[in-house]
Parts: structure tokens; sequence; C-alpha cells
């Protein structure tokens, strides 16, 4: 029996046939439940023709698409793993994912091919294909192709609840990313977790997933919840302000979730004022603190707007801000999802008290299963039965559940995670650079500012512009410091430590990376 989140379109072409799953935002096309089946099934049925078998790794190197989400579901019903990779990393960084999850097959964007043609050296990548963009609007493409040559009826796999369904990779501490095992127990308590924001979700409810469908966010906040309940998302291939709100507007969305970066954008957006948002009846950011002025802004344009906070081994949903609460605890996290335990901890993994500050630790059925391949890094993360999340918090009296600092220093710029060890590596081979210490410094428009502050060799000749640019040729853009700043020399304290509290004290006006 098929118990993978593959089989949700079986079941809602049985239920639901006639209602939208997908609307392509380009085209307009909608996709009914039992059309999405359909070619699922070919889809699965073609990959199983070409090998792949229960278990193996499928890359996803692809923009959001309906398509994409095809993949998703297709590689879910052969009980097989999806690999989705950040659109945005360089040819290294993709190889280095495709070698280390074991990928086999690869589906790939069009306009990523390039990037595909460098990094598949050393891989096992056997076949890949191409999936088509917006600018290849009506162009065979070797998606469609693979598509015809499978059988539109449903062959049921054995796919258990606990088998492990997505490998998201996730920047690590080492400066190489790990892959976070989600398996489909994790995605099914995900979305039961999301029935618990604001006023629920219904198969009536429509969204909009503009956010990279290769981040958790984008997929575990509303897209696949929607899809375990038969609602809709209108998948946007990239975010611009104004052709959201004109699907936001025409479609009647209910339900929408964005970065904080993406909200700011679309506050500031000159014909906000002007449109009928009447329908959207819950907005949520996530990523990274939403500023409090970006907040009331949507809500003066009628958005009942929030919080929630989450990662990508939580998958995501983990707390969140009712509506009533968001400004009030504005800086909080809110209170734990439904089916989510927190507990905060010392050093030694000991309890705190009400007001105290300790690493958070969570527990509940959608938290992941391990690292892929890091048996020593999974346990260690999963001890005792909790996740550490690495995240430093503090929990009031009521029981709101607020960020204060991260154990590992991680940044969030925009929405995505960035690792300041990566960074600092890079700069470190620039022959000038003596010292180097990548913090986040808080930014109304990015949410954190990725920032080097540097030290040079005596005598040298070289800028911020110079780095940057060093930097930009080494690693994905959303790791290049938009900031730098030269020191002569970096705080230390008595063991030799650099004090980052303090660079990030300094440079942004606060001790913690939670600003507003």
């Amino acid at each position: 029996m098929d118990h993978g989140f593959g089989n949700w379109p079986t079941i809602h072409a049985l239920r639901n046939p006639s209602r939208p799953a997908f609307i392509d935002a380009a085209t307009g096309h909608v996709s009914t439940w039992v059309e999405f089946e359909e070619r699922t099934n070919r889809l699965a049925d073609a990959l199983t023709a070409r090998g792949v078998s229960p278990g193996d790794r499928v890359g996803l190197l692809t923009l959001n698409s309906v398509a994409m989400m095809e993949i998703y579901f297709a590689v879910a019903k052969l009980g097989a793993i999806s690999v989705p990779i950040n659109a945005r990393l360089t040819a290294s960084e993709v190889n280095y994912i495709l070698r280390d999850s074991g990928a086999s097959f690869v589906f790939e964007s069009s306009v990523l091919s390039g990037v595909m043609d460098e990094a598949i050296g050393g891989t096992s990548i056997r076949e890949r294909v191409v999936v088509p963009t917006d600018a290849d609007s009506g162009v065979p493409s070797t998606y469609e192709q693979l598509l015809r040559t499978g059988q539109p009826h449903r062959v049921e796999r054995d796919v258990g609840a606990d088998a492990v369904c997505v490998i998201m990779y996730t920047s690590g501490t080492t400066g190489q990313p790990k892959g976070a095992m989600l398996t489909h127990h994790n995605f099914l308590w995900n979305a039961i977790n999301a029935l618990g924001f604001g006023e629920g979700l219904s198969r009536e409810d429509i969204t909009i997933s503009a956010a990279p469908l290769f981040h958790i966010g984008a997929l575990g906040v509303h897209t696949m919840p929607l899809a375990f309940i038969a609602g809709c998302s209108i998948i946007m291939e990239s975010f611009a302000p104004g052709a959201w709100l004109d699907l936001a507007e025409n479609y009647r969305i209910t339900k929408a979730f964005n970065v904080p970066v993406m909200w700011a954008a679309i506050a500031n957006d000159p014909g906000l004022a002007s449109r009928d948002l009447s329908a959207l009846t819950f907005a949520v950011a996530g990523g990274a603190p939403c500023p409090l002025v970006v907040i009331k802004a949507l809500q003066s344009a009628g958005m009942q707007f929030t919080e929630g906070f989450g990662m990508t081994e939580t998958a995501p949903v983990a707390a969140c801000l009712q509506p009533e609460d968001v400004i009030d605890h504005a800086g909080s996290i809110g209170r734990p999802v439904n089916h989510m335990d927190f507990r905060l901890v010392d050093g030694d993994d000991q309890p705190v008290g009400v007001d105290e500050v300790g690493e958070l630790t969570v527990r509940g059925p959608s938290v992941f299963v391990g690292y892929w391949n890091r048996p020593e890094e999974s346990a260690h993360a999963l001890r005792g039965g909790w996740f550490h999340t690495g995240d430093m918090a503090r929990v009031d009296a009521d029981g709101f559940y607020t960020l204060v600092d991260r154990k590992n220093d991680m940044i969030i710029s925009g929405g995505e995670n960035v690792y300041p060890i990566e960074t600092e590596q890079v700069l470190y081979e620039h022959p000038d650079v003596v010292e180097v210490a990548v913090i986040g410094v808080p930014d109304d428009a990015w949410g954190e500012l990725v920032t080097a502050v540097v030290v040079i060799s005596d005598g040298a000749n070289v800028d911020a512009e110079d780095l940057i640019a060093w930097t930009r040729a080494r690693l994905a853009a959303f790791k290049v410091p938009k900031r730098v700043e030269f020191v002569e020399q970096l705080p230390r304290n008595a063991t030799g430590k650099i004090l980052k509290r303090e660079l990030r004290h300094n440079l942004g006006g606060v001790s913690g990376y939670v600003s507003r």
C-alpha cells in the first residue's frame, strides 16, 4: 500500500477530480486533480522504465513550475527520493550535492543547463531531462517527450510512511551543505500542523507559490498542505511584486506565504492601495523576522498577517504567531504548533527556566530523521529524542518563544540560509586577507545583510568591491557579502575566539541577530 504523499493526487482524482490542483501563473493553464494524477502516473511509469527504483535519488535543479510539483509527486509514487537543489548555486556547489546524494537522474530547467554541464563531472548522473521555463512556451522539451512514454494508469508501490522521500540540503557549519532526510510521515504531519494556522485550510483555499520550491518554506507552508487537503496553488516561476498582486487580485487568493524581503516589495509596490485583496484571509512570513513597518503596511491593506517559524529539519512548520498576537508579541516566533514540543536547555541538555536563555530543542512527528550519510552528526543533532536546533531562545510565562541568537552564527538573508564559514573560507583564499569574520547585520529589506569584517595585510591595495567580486566569482550570489568593513584587528576573548556578538553590536547596534 502507498502510505506516501504520492498517493494524495490519487485520492483527490477520485474525490475531487475537476477541482484545480495547480495553475501555471504564466499561461493560466489549470491542472485539475484528475489531470495531475494522470501526468504524475505517466512520469512515474516513464522513470521506472529508465531504471529509477525505490530509494534512488532524483535531482531537481529547477525553477518553480507545475512540472516541478509533478516531479515531486511522481518520484514519491515510486518510493524514490527527490533532491531539490538551490537554483542559485554555482556549478561546484551543485556538483557537491549531486555527488553527496548519489543522484542518478536529474531534471533541470533549460536556463540552468549550462550550470549542469559544468556540474555533471564525477557524479552518478546517467540521464538528464530538460524542463521548459516560461521563456520556452510552445517549444518541445525532453520533459514532455518523457511523459508521453509513460502509461496513465496508476501502478501502486509499497511505500512506507517512514520512508525518506526528500533530501533537502541545508548549509553546514563545516562549510559543506548536509542533506536533511524528510519522510512521507514528516510531510503528512507538517500538513496537519499547518491546519492550525489562523482559521486553518480547506479545499476552497488558493495560494500563490512564488518563493523557490527548492526551499522547504515555499514547499511546506502552503503548497504541500494545500495538496493534502485538495486546495490549489498558483505557481510563479519567479517573484515580482506587481505580477504577484495581479495574480492575488485576479484569482482572489485566500492564503499566502512569502519571505520578508518579498513581503517588503509587495508593501512598497505603488499599486498595493488600489488592489482588492479582500479574499486574502491569511498571510504569513517566514525565514526571518519581518519588519514591523512591513507588517503594519500589509495589515492596512486588509491582510490578516502573521509570522511562522520553522526549519528544513522540521518540514518546516514548528511555531507560529496567531494573527491576534502579531503586534503585541512582535519579535516572538510565537508558540509551538499542535504536534510539536519545545524545550530550552543549557550546555548539559538540562531544561532552563522561564525568561532564561537556552538552546531550542524540538520534537514531533514532522521532525526529520537525520542527515544523509552523516550518522554522527545525526545522532548528535537528535540526541535524547529531541532535535537540537542550534537556536538560542527564551520563553516567557505565557509560552511565547523569542530567538535571541544563533549558536552556529547562521545568517538569514532574503530567506536564504548563509553559514559564515563558507564565505569566510573563500575570503581567506584571497592573498591580501589576513583575518575575516562574516556576520549578519540587521537590514529592513533583507532581514540580515551578509557583512564581512576583514583585516588585510600591510600595504595591500584592496577595497570592498575587490573582495565582493572575489567571492561572487566563487559562491552563490546570496552568500556574497553586500557590505565589507576593514578593521585593524578582530575582537577576541581570552581563548582567542572571535567575538562575533561584539561585531554585530558594533555594526548593527544590537547584541543578537534578531532585530526589528
